[in-house]
């Protein structure tokens, strides 16, 4: 991956800052249609703010108000995904979701959520106790019935936006990473971006610095109409054994704060059980707290009893790009060629292809390219290692290297390889998102010598970053 701007890059059409999952998506968007395409990134590696932590769904937008942003950005977005995963060899697993009811006043609401989701187009139908227990026996005695949601799903929440990355890269497109924005000038035609790494210079700038949206709205001398105040969320993995207490995602009945804690399986073949919904100043750090790791787990054994005695692999947390406003803020101003993709909150995974393909073609509206993308097979594919425990893998395939991480059968020709592939990883936990060594069971204690012996610089940098 280029750290630093090229002296003779010219004048790109399009910079993008901020290189999460949105941004990823933009990137590919505004590439496929043959636009210069900068990508501008303050940390190390993509995906290491607000995308590095989610809950690794690909949401329908059953529950979203159906005039809202947030609404057509996940059905958009939904609906791309599905078209295109297999190009990809990117995963998804349609386990469908229930919104359990868990006392008599939720379950007086169970009509609602299914009403709103047929009216959203989206297939939804309530499930009786005795249906509910049929389909998912676990659940504690308590839970009255549920509305289904049968197209919900789970995705490889890291390799997906890697491919649309890559698929911009094949495309042409530039990633610039350690390249933080410290000055936004509009400058005639262009708008000039000051930068740790130098100047670059784009007829057209995309805002998706996600937890830094804001910010970077006031750095180009705009009223951003939106303040972030990311929202903590806290998850328990579970190990592999517990994947196959439950066969659906396990929602609760939402409040107008959130929607509660969930459980899901992982395509990774863990369970997860989170996140938690709490405000906090710091955009930055996302640390765990036992005591609320402890409550959430008892949300958890609540809800699945037999949860109770599982191992936790791992606990993390995420930041959230939550504003005041409940929808996405999204604006285009055409007078000065800036768009605008602000408080992408929990769905951004979901709604990120449908971000990407808006703001690409209100961004070809502006500079004069075309609108619609082209069609799919006249486009270059990058194909994904696959990390999915439902499909091959490739410890599976005769002859291949030896194994480095035992807990999670990552070889280390798969390392290799995504050491080697653009854009590479530019810390340890890219790396780990990447491949998924040392997220297993044993958290690294039986693969950090490989990992440490493959890529010494991601690991010495790490150990760097700890001992400060």
């Amino acid at each position: 991956m280029r750290t630093a701007p090229p002296p003779s890059a010219g004048l790109y059409d399009v910079a993008i800052i901020g290189a999460g999952v949105v941004g990823c998506a933009i990137a590919r968007s505004f590439a496929i249609r043959g636009m210069r395409t900068v990508v501008v990134e303050k940390a190390a590696d993509i995906l290491e703010g607000a995308s590095k932590g989610n809950s690794a769904l690909l949401h329908t937008g059953f529950d979203e108000p159906a005039g809202s942003l947030e609404f057509q950005m996940n059905r958009s977005g939904y609906a791309i995904y599905r078209r295109i995963c297999e190009r990809m060899n990117l995963p998804f697993e349609r386990t469908g979701a229930v919104v359990v009811a868990w006392d008599d006043e939720q379950h007086a609401k169970l009509g609602a959520i299914a009403a709103q989701a047929n009216a959203n187009g989206v297939a939804a139908s309530i499930l009786s106790r005795e249906e509910l227990r049929e389909r998912e026996p676990g659940l504690a005695g308590n839970a009255l019935g549920a509305v289904l949601i049968a197209d919900e799903g789970i995705i490889d929440p890291w390799s997906a936006p890697l491919g649309y990355l890559r698929q911009a890269l094949l495309h042409g497109a530039t990633v610039l990473t350690g390249t933080e924005v410290n000055s936004l000038t509009a400058a005639g035609d262009h708008w000039r971006l000051g930068t740790t790494r130098g100047e670059i210079a784009a007829r057209m700038i995309v805002n998706a610095a996600g937890l830094f949206g804001d910010r970077i709205e006031r750095l180009a001398g705009r009223d951003p109409g939106f303040t972030i105040r990311p929202r903590k969320g806290q998850f328990l993995v579970y190990d592999k054994p517990a994947h196959d207490l439950i066969s659906s995602i396990i929602l609760k009945v939402p409040t107008e704060r959130t929607k509660g804690v969930l459980l899901s399986r992982t395509i990774f073949g863990n369970l997860l059980l989170g996140p938690t919904a709490e405000d906090q100043d710091d955009r930055v750090h996302a640390r765990t707290d036992e005591a609320v790791l402890r409550r959430i787990q008892a949300e958890g054994e609540a809800m699945l009893p037999v949860l109770a005695g599982q191992t936790v692999t791992a606990s993390f947390a995420g930041l959230r790009p939550a504003t005041e406003h409940r929808d996405f803020q999204l604006r285009v101003d055409t007078a000065n060629r800036f768009i605008t993709v602000g408080g992408i909150r929990s769905t951004g995974l979901s709604a990120s292809l449908g971000l990407g393909e808006w703001a690409a073609s209100e961004g070809a509206a502006m500079l004069g390219a075309r609108r619609d993308a082209p069609p799919d097979e006249d486009l270059d594919w990058p194909l994904m290692p696959n990390l999915a425990q439902t499909r091959a893998r490739p410890y599976q395939v005769a002859g291949h290297s030896q194994i480095a991480c035992h807990c999670e059968w990552v070889t280390e020709g798969e390392i290799r390889d995504a050491l080697e592939a653009a854009p590479e990883p530019g810390t340890l936990g890219g790396l780990k998102r990447r491949t998924r060594a040392m997220m297993g069971v044993c958290q690294g204690f039986g693969c950090s010598g490989a990992v440490s012996r493959l890529a010494p610089h991601l690991y010495s940098g790490t150990l760097a970053e700890a001992a400060e």
